[in-house]
């Protein structure tokens, strides 16, 4: 059986009412106040509340009507269902929740519910209203996500006692709780598992004036000065994902303190960005090499991920999973049925000249050096 992770206890303390939370976030120049005012909650990155919650506002306001409703009725919340890619915020939502019903908050994945009797203390040892979060929930095995299909619908699990003939089955009932799934591939889900989250929520990219308003707070609660210009300029070159800015902070913190007086200023952030090897674009080292492969060995494409991993020593995942996500968001690069292709933002991401357009070869530039065979 598995090792349970700990239980965290709910605060519900200063309670207001859940509509009014989550709606929206300070001005950017009041969190640069409070900041200097040293009057920012502790020092937890994560925020704790609905109102502290920046981005991701219409599920903000959705979690907070299900809130308001939940409270009114005196009921757990439905279930739900977060997905999109990593670091924006499914895990902080979980916390945020249960932080606002004061309930219990218990922690596992999918990959460590390997067998029915793995996820059973889990199940048996949930509170009222408690939340059970699930990271990860689309790697569940499959007989896992049947056994808890009761469980979502009518707070039951059948366990079976005994082998052949003699074997029979106890319906355990079990008290109401709330099952919170997080997941970077929906897809990957049984239909049946995912229609029994009543509330399925996917989380965007966040834009730079929220990452920035996310930069300041947590420059606050990291006690370190941070300029204006400096908070958007860590948060031009974090992807649009929170995680990523807070490890930028972090780093550019150190740099500040060794390197500066401390302050983070837009000099101090660009040099120490600079120096991670991170460009204006958000493009690291490892995302640039990527481009200049496909561009000066493959000549733009199309050409496959696994040509390319094999000609730069790395694994497909690794291509596939991490580096191409963000270059297709951005438009460096283009899926087609033959494989990828640079576009020519990446051509001047690198420095180079895109070729001449080819309307007639199939929406692909024509290669460098090489006439057509007909001329029209």
């Amino acid at each position: 059986m598995s090792k349970r992770e700990p239980i965290i206890g709910g605060n519900n303390e200063d309670e207001a009412p859940a509509g009014k939370r989550g709606a929206s976030s300070p001005p950017f120049d009041e969190m640069l106040e409070g900041r200097a005012r040293g009057d920012l909650p502790e020092e937890r990155l994560r925020p704790s509340r609905l109102s502290e919650v920046i981005g991701q506002r219409a599920v903000a306001e959705r979690l907070a009507i299900a809130l308001e409703a939940a409270r009114m009725r005196s009921e757990p919340l439905p279930h739900i269902l977060f997905d999109g890619p990593p670091g924006l915020g499914k895990t902080t939502f979980a916390n945020v929740l249960h932080n606002e019903l004061g309930v219990e908050l218990n922690i596992t994945s999918g990959p460590a519910l390997d067998k029915k009797m793995d996820v059973m203390p889990y199940l048996t040892n949930a509170g009222e209203r408690s939340i059970l979060f699930i990271d990860e929930i689309h790697r569940l095995p499959k007989a896992v996500e049947e056994f808890i299909y009761p469980v979502m619908e009518d707070f039951r699990v059948d366990v079976v006692l005994g082998d052949g003939m003699a074997a029979r089955t106890i319906n355990l009932p079990l008290k109401r709780f709330t099952i919170i799934g997080a997941t970077t591939r929906s897809g990957m889900l049984s239909a049946p598992l995912r229609d029994r989250f009543h509330m399925h929520e996917h989380l965007e990219f966040y834009d730079v004036e929220d990452l920035a308003r996310i930069v300041v707070v947590n420059a606050g609660k990291l006690r370190v000065e941070l300029e204006r210009d400096a908070a958007y300029e860590l948060a031009s070159r974090s992807r649009g994902t929170p995680r990523l800015a807070n490890a930028r902070l972090r780093w550019v913190r150190d740099f500040a303190t060794a390197r500066a007086d401390g302050r983070i200023t837009l000099k101090v952030a660009r040099a120490a960005l600079d120096m991670q090897e991170v460009d204006r674009e958000g493009l690291d080292r490892q995302d640039r090499r990527y481009l200049e492969t496909l561009i000066q060995v493959f000549d733009g494409g199309p050409t496959g991920a696994e040509a390319l991993a094999a000609t730069m020593n790395i694994a497909v995942d690794t291509l596939s999973d991490e580096v191409e996500p963000y270059l297709l968001r951005r438009r460096f690069i283009v899926r087609t049925p033959r494989g990828r292709r640079a576009t020519s933002l990446a051509y001047d991401c690198v420095g180079l000249i895109a070729p001449p357009f080819d309307p007639l070869a199939h929406d692909e530039p024509a290669p460098r050096g090489q006439s057509r065979l007909f001329e029209l």
